[in-house]
């Protein structure tokens, strides 16, 4: 008796094979000349496929960053907590520096960053699904470190990771300086000098 296939593998299979399509076009042809079509082909899927599982181009190039960085549930996300807050934001930092400065990751998140700027409903799919839960876990380490009595009591903890994040986004955004773990201690050193008590 022969087995019969398994479509929920077929299916995951051809999904991985569409976000893997998705990321080497992006890093090929740029988000601009990235077509549903063109990720089909080179998936080995039909369009409606496609269609089926993701409402646009940018949804796809989303989902396909996602899978890239591996995010998983909230408690994957939480930051290390060694009880020193410079050190803990440190291997952070250092790791998102090294994350922007990576060719495989950069394309994506480029292209990820001109889709949410034009389309409001991926921005939103954006901050439900990424950056808002990444952000709580991240105040979750800052609120820690508030109780240790390590930052002031008062800090605004939404603008502390303005603070951190904002000039690592802007020179990655703008290209204008390089990304290098020592940018990154740099950054803390200073924010952390704002912050504590």
């Amino acid at each position: 008796m022969s087995k019969q296939p398994n479509p929920a593998r077929r299916s995951e299979r051809s999904r991985q094979s569409i976000l893997a399509a998705a990321r080497e076009l992006v890093s090929e042809v740029g988000y601009a000349k990235l077509s549903i079509e063109a990720i089909a082909a080179r998936a080995g899927v039909g369009k409606q496929t496609i269609y089926r599982w993701w409402p646009s181009k940018g949804a796809v190039v989303f989902d396909s960053f996602l899978a890239l960085s591996e995010v998983g549930p909230e408690e994957s996300m939480a930051l290390p907590d060694t009880g020193d807050i410079e050190a803990d934001l440190k291997v952070v930092m250092r790791a998102t520096v090294g994350e922007f400065a990576d060719p495989e990751f950069e394309a994506p998140i480029r292209a990820l960053n001109t889709e949410i700027i034009n389309d409001p409903g991926l921005a939103a799919q954006y901050r439900q699904k990424l950056a808002g839960p990444v952000d709580e876990a991240k105040k979750a380490r800052l609120r820690s470190a508030q109780q240790a009595g390590q930052i002031a009591a008062d800090a605004d903890l939404d603008l502390a990771l303005e603070l951190l994040y904002a000039p690592l986004y802007q020179r990655w955004l703008l290209r204008t300086g390089p990304l290098t773990p020592e940018y990154a201690d740099a950054l803390v050193d200073h924010v952390l000098k704002a912050l504590r008590p």
